[in-house]
């Protein structure tokens, strides 16, 4: 235990070193800071290497400016080879009662824990600790798995939380982290780099392809693949890889299932199913219902997928310019979410539209068009939207040079503009 908790004294801050807090993400932490000081436990999901961890010790900055005393921050990134030795809960809380003793803490302590699914019963001993009414705790927690939303934190925690889902940088964090303007040349930029904040830190190509594929491998291996038990880890990969140059596009996991056979793998609807589920809890993937404007209601068969971040498709797929219009979908489906907004795929009178964005009372209407550069083109965008007679916005979305301004109530916007 002793060995440990040197290990962790150095990750710590309890000698008030300097706090490497990285690029602040301003737009989290307006939205945590709401919370900070009662006893909801605050859970941060998100896809690996989106910025939780920094995120996590920009909150510790944030308490330390709110004159916490460093020492009442407990902070343990599990994905450090240096916690590996913390296996399950009873470890954990093993080493914090260690810790409070050595250092004599007293009054309230706050808990960060990261990527708490690597600890095994992880949801003990924060069901334990959120309970104490002796000893006060504030907790913190990331992971790379929704399965904590929907599965284990649920059954324990029944309501005592908050989640923030956290994204890769949007458009204008990566303007203001590389002190841009914002114009289309930018945006196409951004597009191309995708928003994976340690792609910022790489210079080349190259590189930036092994980071990306390594990161690929680590999600599919670690969060899927041993998490599941999955027997054909490449047939995984090959789904992946399916979703990656299809953003966008309509299509049913039979029609996955078809093509996979016709390659001469051997697979069926249910596995396919499994695997693309498990995708999704590891956020590299959204699945997009489609809604029937008109009638309704939910439609059952096709669906569309859109990646976490486009870097997956720029560093490990075909070349960027073909499809740059999915490109922007995914984009704008990215921005949209971030934003708080429940996504369908609308359909009326057998034309798309690309996006239902509600939120509470709100709803929007969005196509994504990648240029208006034709009448017919024009017509076709808009007149998708002009069949929806009701009073919501509605907008058309594209990477035009110039905006068209409106025509029949419906905006035209250009992209970095959104």
């Amino acid at each position: 235990m002793i060995e440990t908790f040197k290990r962790l004294k150095k990750y710590n801050f309890w000698d008030k070193k300097k706090i490497n807090i990285g690029f602040k993400r301003k737009i989290y932490l307006k939205r945590i800071k709401k919370y900070i000081g009662n006893n909801l436990i605050k859970v941060l999901v998100g896809q690996r290497r989106v910025g939780k961890s920094y995120l996590q010790r920009q909150i510790i900055q944030e308490l330390v400016n709110q004159k916490v005393n460093p020492k009442n921050i407990f902070y343990l990134n599990k994905e450090l080879v240096d916690f590996d030795c913390i296996k399950n809960y009873k470890d954990l809380f093993n080493l914090i009662k260690f810790y409070k003793k050595e250092l004599k803490v007293r009054g309230k302590v706050y808990i960060l824990l990261d990527e708490v699914q690597e600890i095994e019963e992880w949801e003990k001993i924060i069901n334990s600790l959120s309970q104490d009414y002796k000893d006060k705790y504030e907790i913190f927690i990331t992971g790379s798995n929704s399965h904590l939303l929907s599965g284990e934190l649920a059954t324990y925690l029944s309501g005592r939380y908050v989640t923030f889902e956290i994204w890769p940088f949007l458009f204008k964090e990566y303007l203001d982290y590389f002190k841009l303007p914002c114009n289309k040349e930018n945006y196409l930029d951004y597009l191309k780099m995708g928003g994976l904040p340690e792609l910022y830190k790489l210079n080349d190509q190259e590189t930036r392809t092994h980071y990306i594929d390594s990161l690929k491998n680590t999600v599919l291996l670690k969060d899927i693949v041993e998490r599941y038990s999955i027997k054909d880890a490449y047939l995984l990969e090959v789904v992946f890889k399916f979703l990656i140059d299809n953003i966008g596009n309509l299509f049913s996991l039979n029609s996955v299932v078809n093509y996979l056979n016709s390659q001469k793998y051997k697979t069926n609807h249910e596995t396919v199913s499994n695997y693309v589920n498990y995708l999704k809890q590891a956020f590299l993937i959204y699945e997009v219902e489609r809604f029937n404007i008109k009638g309704k209601n939910i439609l059952s068969s096709s669906k569309k997928y859109y990646l976490n971040d486009l870097s997956f498709r720029n560093y490990l797929s075909s070349g960027f310019d073909y499809g740059l219009g999915k490109h922007l979908e995914n984009s704008l489906y990215i921005y949209y979410r971030s934003l708080g907004y429940k996504i369908y795929v609308g359909l009326i009178e057998n034309t798309e539209v690309d996006f239902i964005l509600e939120k509470g009372k709100e709803k929007k209407y969005v196509q994504a068009a990648y240029l208006l550069n034709s009448k017919k083109v024009i017509n076709r965008e808009f007149n998708s939207l002009l069949k929806i007679k009701d009073a919501y916005e509605k907008s058309v979305i594209s990477l035009d040079d110039v905006s068209f301004g409106t025509k029949e109530g419906i905006k035209h916007i250009m992209a970095w503009e959104a």
